[in-house]
This record gives structure tokens, sequence and C-alpha cells, in this order.
């Protein structure tokens, strides 16, 4: 069985919260994703909704069903997930630094909705984003944590990470960044174009 210690209970959440976010993401009911990772219907649902034991060997298979790895599966979010701009006052310029690679995407969209106070309706897919507050009050749901984002500060995240973006008091101008990965996963959710993978979670 996985053991989780008292420091990694989060975890346990967590993961559980993924593999319901990845399963929805893909459009399977329960009995899908039970058949594909040939586990009975019940046993994934007492699996989500925590009245059973994490098995690893069950993690293992249901990653595999999932289309992921087992670490992903398992990762959490580092602590510095909100950044604030580092300010250059002689040359006048404003940087967020950010771990890029080749394939990124980048999109600026007003926001004008709340982050959804349901939990089945975060996401979770492979890949990594980045986000910019240009105007306006982001709120960032990562997991079971909740991150306010002002003006000018920035977020980086895993999406692997059950999420879901939204405002605070009024419209907010966001640009995000997906690395290939979160843009195909992007894709899969809001039925977009390939080269506009939309922030809408």
């Amino acid at each position: 069985m996985l053991r989780m210690t008292q420091e990694s209970g989060e975890l346990d959440s967590l993961v559980r919260k993924r593999i319901r976010a990845l399963r929805v993401a893909q459009g399977w009911s329960l009995d899908e994703l039970a058949t594909r990772a040939n586990l009975s219907q019940s046993s994934l649902s007492r699996i989500e909704n925590g009245q059973r034991r994490l098995a690893l060997d069950q993690l293992v298979t249901l990653a595999r069903a999932l289309d992921t790895t087992l670490d992903q599966l398992v990762e959490t979010a580092a602590d510095d997930v909100v950044t604030s701009p580092m300010i250059d006052a002689t040359h006048g310029l404003m940087r967020w630094p950010v771990k890029a690679d080749p394939g990124m995407s980048v999109v600026r969209q007003r926001m004008t909705e709340p982050p959804p106070d349901n939990p089945a309706r975060m996401r979770a897919h492979p890949g990594r984003e980045w986000l910019v507050v240009l105007s306006g009050t982001a709120i960032l749901m990562l997991g079971h944590r909740r991150f306010r984002l002002e003006t000018n500060q920035a977020a980086e995240f895993p999406t692997m990470m059950p999420h879901a973006i939204g405002v605070e008091g009024g419209p907010c101008d966001i640009l995000g960044i997906f690395d290939r990965d979160a843009r195909r996963g992007h894709q899969r959710d809001n039925g977009s174009d390939p080269d506009t993978p939309g922030i809408r979670e």
C-alpha cells in the first residue's frame, strides 16, 4: 500500500483530485476509466472519493490508463508558485523569469468570471503553464490551495495539478504561456485552434 504520512496527507487528497480531473478532461465516465485500469467502477469511485486507501500498484495502472506517469500523478507543486516581477529601473524594464522551452505558446486573454466553486470543474493535464496578470486581480486554484495574483504578479505551475483560474472584483487581463503539453491539454478542454490554446479553465 502507498503509505501517507502526516506530511503527505495533502498529497493523498491531491492525487485523488488529479485522477478525477484527468478522467473528466478525457471525457470518460467512472466506468470507462475503471475498464481501462482493470478496476471495478465502485473501487474507482471509492479511490476518487477518499473511501479507499491508495495502493501503489493501482496508481501505476491508473497512471498508465490516464496516459501519464506515476511521477506526474504524485507530483507536488513547488512552494514558489507566485512570483513578483524583477524591476530593472535603469533600463525601464520589468521581467518575469520562466524556465522556457521550445514549443511555447503565448495568449493574452480578458477574464470576467470568478473561479469555479466546484472542485470537479478543475482541470488537470500534462504540461506546465505560466501566467502574468497584466491588470486586475486573478485567483488561481491549484490543488487544495488558493492563490491571489495582483497586477504584475506571475505564477508558474505544473498543469498536472488540478487547477482553475478566475477573477476577483472585476475583469482581469492575463498573459498565459503554455508548453507543448499544456497547449494540447487546453485544446482538448476547450476544443480550440491549436495555435490559440486559451486560458479558460
